[in-house]
């Protein structure tokens, strides 16, 4: 009996007539054909309807948001724990510096966090990721998702009905801003309006604080700096972008009766930093041997910073939420006007940076070496000085760490995350 393969492909001309006339006497008839043809496309409608279920399940496995369980956890993170005054808060950018302090800080205190944050590049994830981990150790809920997205941020004010928004997500940065602009619009500007325009459709409103910068005081030379000052000099992409979040946050205020209060930071520093910063960058170098570049003004006059620890600078953050007063607004009407503030929050005592730098020498006991350059016009200012009697009248604002405190708490934090051996130091 020949085979299969024999049948359907014989291997002379001769055995071929006579398979192939058996072969058309399989098919002769119409009907067998037809019932061929249904054969074939159930069979690729189930493969394509299959592909389909693929792709679906892909997407909901690999989605960052949604599902009943995110949802839990969204509603379980914004519980207020504390019967007078609690409040339900979303933090973005709160797997960042300032934001995980804050995070941790309310949640303390009994009120209601969750978290936003997209986890970006800009410095080292993983220390972003490490900051998660010890607000998740916290009960706090971060989403991995960005302030762009307003689908997401819809979603997230349906399900938990917000107080407040202590808006810290930003592309932070002076110099950066010369490689990637781009980024600084995208999140500063348009991450901001996105952010306004779910707040001002809520119902209730929330009332908003958020990150400014000093940096909008720009070539501003009068000192100290006052939230009266003029600030249309910027000198860098970032604090235009911050300039412009301070008129847009104005508008929807006056149009809206949205409640919102700026932050001017004065360099924030302090444990669990941002690498991008010089002291942060500074320690690493000097314990690794490498070389330090400590930029100098004209006439080799030293560049000087107001540094501010960052538990000082979370008390003015939540000091501003506790006083922030309501929105007035419903589901996109104004019905009466809000408070609108800006605040600095300083130290109030500048160091030059020679002098930070020699703290950080006692504190790592290692000597640093120095690579004295003159100030390249990258955005930078020569100076910054806060005035912030305007935040110590209103809410009692107080700074009480001086820098080489903090240094010392910081560089203990540093030896520590980054595994040094305190005792060989």
């Amino acid at each position: 009996m020949p085979s299969l393969e024999e049948e359907l492909f014989p291997s002379t001309p001769g055995k071929f007539k006579d398979r192939n006339r058996h072969f058309h006497r399989c098919f002769a008839s119409t009907s067998t054909m037809f019932l061929w043809a249904l054969f074939l496309i159930a069979l690729t409608a189930s493969y394509l309807c299959f592909q389909s279920f693929m792709d679906s399940g892909n997407r909901y496995f690999t989605a960052t948001w949604g599902g009943h369980h995110w949802e839990k956890n969204v509603i379980n993170s914004a519980q207020i724990h504390r019967s007078h005054g609690g409040m339900s808060v979303l933090v973005t950018g709160a797997a960042g510096f300032v934001g995980s302090h804050v995070s941790l800080a309310l949640k303390k205190r009994g009120d209601g966090v969750v978290g936003i944050d997209n986890f970006n590049n800009y410095y080292d994830p993983s220390l972003k990721k490490a900051r998660k981990n010890l607000l998740n150790q916290n009960s706090i809920f971060i989403v991995d998702g960005d302030i762009n997205d307003s689908k997401l941020l819809v979603k997230l004010f349906d399900i938990a009905r917000f107080t407040h928004v202590m808006h810290l997500a930003a592309q932070a940065g002076v110099r950066y801003a010369m490689e990637n602009p781009g980024s600084y619009i995208h999140s500063n500007i348009a991450g901001l309006v996105t952010l306004l325009e779910v707040c001002k459709n809520s119902n209730p409103q929330p009332a908003i604080v958020w990150a400014s910068s000093s940096s909008v005081y720009g070539l501003n030379e009068k000192v100290p700096f006052s939230e009266s000052d003029r600030t249309d000099q910027p000198a860098s992409l970032y604090a235009a972008t911050k300039k412009a979040g301070e008129e847009i946050t104005h508008t929807y205020n006056h149009i809206y009766g949205l409640s919102i209060t700026g932050l001017r930071f004065f360099t924030v520093y302090g444990p669990w930093g941002r690498p991008d910063m010089a002291y942060f960058s500074f320690t690493r170098n000097i314990l690794q041997g490498k070389p330090i570049t400590v930029y100098r003004g004209k006439n080799r006059v030293d560049l000087a910073r107001d540094f501010t620890y960052i538990d000082d600078v979370v008390k003015g953050c939540i000091g501003s939420l506790d006083t922030s007063g309501k929105s007035t607004g419903s589901g996109g009407k104004k019905r009466g006007p809000a408070p609108y503030r800006i605040f600095n929050l300083g130290n109030t005592s500048p160091v030059t940076v020679p002098m930070m730098v020699a703290m950080l020498e006692k504190h790592l006991k290692v000597k640093a070496k120095k690579n004295f350059v003159v100030m390249p016009g990258n955005g930078d200012v020569p100076f910054t000085h806060a005035n912030i009697s305007s935040a110590r009248k209103e809410f009692g604002y107080k700074p009480t760490t001086d820098l080489q405190t903090g240094l010392k708490k910081f560089v203990k934090w540093y030896l520590s995350y980054y595994g040094y051996d305190q005792g060989k130091l």
